[in-house]
């Protein structure tokens, strides 16, 4: 008798999630200072059925208290072993007032080389130099 092997199906464990260079309008770039990483764009995952767009401006509400316009999808930044694609975009502040979460214990506008200081983790600082420089624009790097 011939026994029916039906194959398992275990779905991918991706991590996909939405950041946003916000600059203002003394080009001055949004930061919120996490309690693990640091000074960083604000961002994170984006929920099942919602959109990339949809996610870094409900992100940059949550960690900043700031309301945002996404002007620019700029890029991909995909952590190949950790099975993490992080989508960048560039916005603009369309209103909000600065607030803390559980996210972020500061939040602040810093001019652009002060932020690029600032911004210590990973390859985070290389994200923004790359969302702020259009003729690198789209990009996808692996790491």
């Amino acid at each position: 008798m011939e026994q029916n092997i039906v194959p398992t199906f275990t779905p991918p464990k991706h991590i996909v999630s939405a950041a946003t260079i916000v600059l203002n309008e003394k080009k001055e770039i949004l930061l919120i200072k996490g309690p693990k990483r640091g000074w960083e764009m604000p961002g994170g995952q984006v929920e099942e059925g919602e959109s990339l767009k949809d996610a870094a401006i409900r992100e940059t509400k949550e960690e900043s208290g700031i309301d945002i316009e996404v002007i620019k999808f700029c890029g991909i930044f995909q952590n190949v072993s950790k099975s993490i694609c992080n989508t960048l975009f560039l916005g603009k502040p369309i209103g909000g007032e600065f607030a803390t979460s559980s996210e972020s214990l500061e939040v602040g506008y810093f001019p652009i080389e002060q932020a690029l200081e600032m911004v210590t983790i990973g390859n985070f600082r290389q994200r923004i130099e790359y969302c702020l420089d259009e003729s690198k624009h789209p990009f996808y790097i692996e790491f």
